[in-house]
């Protein structure tokens, strides 16, 4: 179960097949979005009008390509609507956003309209590194951050076109604005990954998209965006879903079998000290014990509230399977399988990752990259059925929500 892993590589071919004769390829046709993969932003946010792409930047995320690349020269233009328009360019990307951000691990190119007032950033070219990746920039920053600010501006303002030429080659990255190099850096980790569009607020459009490079092997492993039909209670506020405590549970449409589920969360309710049971390894409470406690709630597996990952502020740690874990017909090793190795949660408030694995009735959960529950058997789980989101009268917040079918 441990060799089944989150995918950093999305299975699909290249749509840019055609060589303009130096050696370029173009990544975006001119009129879809073939090539292109929709991350964590709308259907509507990223659209192809006159033959540019056009990204409203609502809901922050972003878009990537459908290959990976390492060694590469990268071309494009964009244009802002307004003043303070801001977006970026990603490159070296992971396939998913890290947890509790709508954003991936990768070296940002900035693409924006407007300077800060201390002098941290630019709107003319910042090269630097974001959510866990690092690099070493050409100039040092002010503030001591890993972040190249441009040796001059050549950004035009608003209604304007501006190219960038991104060259990333072992680890170096540099960036030429409007024909001249400004940015760099060297050092990059990672040094290969996807390239990303991003929607970041304001409406920015690109086109003349290409690439010199050839994409690295696509792999078969395919996450998807979980989709779910909001209702009053439940609702898609940016790039997540804010549930108020008050409705019923959340349900897909869809069925699922074997799967893959990466899920962000948190519970934003204040915490107050409250006396909660101690869970023993093999499953058995004995007493209590007082913790921070900010609310409960859970993910329902293959249609069932007895198949319930928890999440809650309980000693023992979110994970367990509830359902299983009380079920006094069930057997011993049954119910120390669905008891928690150890508790991985983070304080109240802040943000926490699942990734749930279902294999026939065995389940594995990993929360913030400890296995919890590993190879749990669920006698008598159904082979397939919905996924929810549970209602249980508390506050709690959902992100980054992807799933991928298994054999």
């Amino acid at each position: 179960m441990r060799k089944i892993i989150v995918a950093a590589l999305l299975a699909v071919g290249c749509a840019a097949t055609q060589d303009a004769g130096d050696g370029f390829v173009p990544l975006f046709n001119g009129r879809d979005l073939s090539g292109w993969v929709r991350v964590n932003c709308g259907p509507d946010t990223f659209t192809v009008r006159d033959g540019t792409i056009v990204c409203s930047g609502k809901p922050t995320g972003v878009m990537r390509t459908e290959r990976q690349y390492e060694n590469y020269v990268l071309e494009l233009e964009w244009r802002h609507a307004k003043e303070g328009g801001n977006a970026g360019l990603f490159v070296h990307s992971g396939a998913l956003p890290v947890c509790g951000v709508p954003f991936t691990r990768s070296i940002e190119v900035q693409i924006m309209l407007g300077d800060a007032q201390d002098g941290s950033y630019t709107r003319h070219g910042d090269v630097f590194a974001i959510h866990g990746a690092t690099f070493e920039p050409d100039r040092p920053h002010p503030k001591g951050w890993m972040r190249c600010l441009p040796s001059e501006k050549r950004v035009k303002g608003a209604g304007e076109w501006n190219h960038y030429r991104v060259e990333c080659r072992d680890g170096r990255i540099t960036l030429a604005v409007n024909g001249a190099v400004v940015s760099g850096g060297s050092s990059c980790d990672p040094q290969r990954g996807y390239i990303c569009l991003e929607s970041e607020g304001s409406e920015v459009r690109f086109r003349n998209l290409r690439i010199r490079g050839e994409p690295l092997p696509a792999d078969d492993d395919a996450f998807a965006p979980l989709d779910f039909k909001m209702d009053d209670h439940w609702r898609a506020r940016d790039w997540l879903i804010d549930y108020d405590g008050k409705g019923k549970d959340l349900w897909t449409e869809k069925e699922y079998g074997n799967f893959q589920l990466v899920a962000d969360w948190r519970l934003p309710r204040k915490p107050a000290d409250t006396q909660r049971p101690v869970i023993k390894p093999d499953g058995s409470q004995e007493g209590t014990a007082v913790v921070p406690d900010a609310g409960d709630s859970g993910i329902y597996l293959r249609g069932s509230s007895k198949s319930q990952v928890n999440i809650w502020c309980w000693p023992v740690g979110s994970g367990e399977v509830y359902g299983y874990r009380t079920d006094a017909n069930m057997s011993p090793g049954v119910r120390a399988g669905v008891t928690p190795k150890s508790r991985e949660d983070r304080p109240p408030g802040q943000w926490n990752r699942f990734v749930i694995t279902m294999t026939d009735d065995r389940l594995t959960v990993m929360l913030n990259g400890k296995f919890v529950i590993e190879n749990a058997q669920l006698p008598g789980v159904a082979p397939r059925g919905r996924i929810a989101l549970q209602s249980h009268g508390d506050p709690v917040q959902f992100a980054n929500l992807y799933i991928r079918e298994l054999p």
